[in-house]
């Protein structure tokens, strides 16, 4: 049996708390995930620190795994005699067996002993899908390579509309195979938005940036601005300020009962960086007849209101 150094992999102590294995786990499956690293080597550090989470994330597993001592990372070893009768069922050959194998096959309150003719639940697995808002708000079809144990196989799976955020999907079955008749294991898979050109998630609302002339501002108009399902005309009410919001209703995304959230446009009332010598006449005849001061205490501490859409 080769010894694995699971806690080097992760690059945490011996002692180090669950949040901390978590947290140094997230950071290299980030780095080295197959869908975002293009560096060699990187599928292999991915697989490895999913390993090495799988076994310290469980308490049992991890106090079996801290029970073999340590050794030097890829060296020859066997489990110490003590380490057999707890876990091996005393003198069962483990030298051929993997050390990933091992672990997985020590399930809450069994030995390995005792489940190796029992029927024994599939290894749950743990995966991140980096999804875009439209998959969120209509769903869609993904392939995902995952590994099962020594061997890599590809899932096509359906990721339901009305996800969010850090949202846990669970997809049973869809884990590791279960042996001697035991249930095949789940899929855990944690949602991650992309990043969008346009519009910024909070919770099932979208925001976007909207830029307005001061006269439309001023005068009102429609304009066109853009959604998940394609452009539409948004009225701009006369008088709107910067910074107002302007909503759309059940324009946003989806939760999982198909109740939309809204899209809110964010007004900034944008001037000509180099406006030609007409226009600035024109302002200078604005200034001259206009009263609006936009220092007057009472304008400038009303409450920016929202219109709806």
């Amino acid at each position: 049996m080769k010894f694995k150094d699971y806690y080097a992999v992760l690059g945490v102590p011996r002692d180090a708390a669950l949040d901390q294995i978590k947290k140094a786990y997230r950071r290299l499956a980030r780095e080295h995930h197959p869908d975002m690293a293009k560096a060699t080597g990187s599928e292999s550090q991915f697989k490895e620190a999913a390993e090495a989470y799988a076994t310290l994330k469980d308490t049992e597993k991890r106090a079996a795994y801290d029970a073999l001592g340590s050794a030097t990372a890829g060296a020859d070893f066997s489990p110490p005699p003590q380490w057999r009768q707890n876990y091996g069922g005393g003198g069962s050959p483990m030298d051929d067996t993997d050390l990933a194998d091992l672990f997985a096959s020590l399930g809450r309150g069994h030995r390995f002993a005792q489940c190796s003719t029992q029927p024994r639940n599939g290894q749950d697995y743990e995966d991140t899908v980096h999804i875009t808002l439209q998959d969120a708000l209509l769903g869609a079809q993904m392939r995902l390579q995952l590994q099962d144990g020594k061997d890599a196989r590809e899932l096509d799976v359906r990721i339901p509309s009305g996800v969010r955020q850090s949202q846990k999907i669970r997809l049973r079955g869809m884990g590791g195979p279960g042996r001697n008749g035991g249930a095949a294991g789940d899929l855990y898979l944690h949602v991650a938005l992309k990043p969008h050109a346009v519009f910024r998630p909070v919770g099932f609302d979208l925001y976007f940036d909207l830029a307005v002339s001061p006269w439309e501002a001023t005068l009102g108009a429609e304009i066109e601005v853009p959604t998940l399902e394609g452009p539409v005309l948004l009225a701009v009410p006369p008088g709107t300020r910067n910074g107002q919001k302007l909503r759309l209703k059940l324009r946003g995304l989806a939760d999982a009962k198909a109740q939309r959230g809204d899209l809110y446009a964010l007004v900034h009332i944008e001037t000509a960086p180099h406006p030609s010598q007409e226009v600035k006449k024109l302002y200078a005849q604005l200034a001259e007849i206009s009263d609006f001061n936009p220092r007057d205490s009472a304008v400038s501490g009303a409450h920016h209101a929202t219109a709806d859409h």
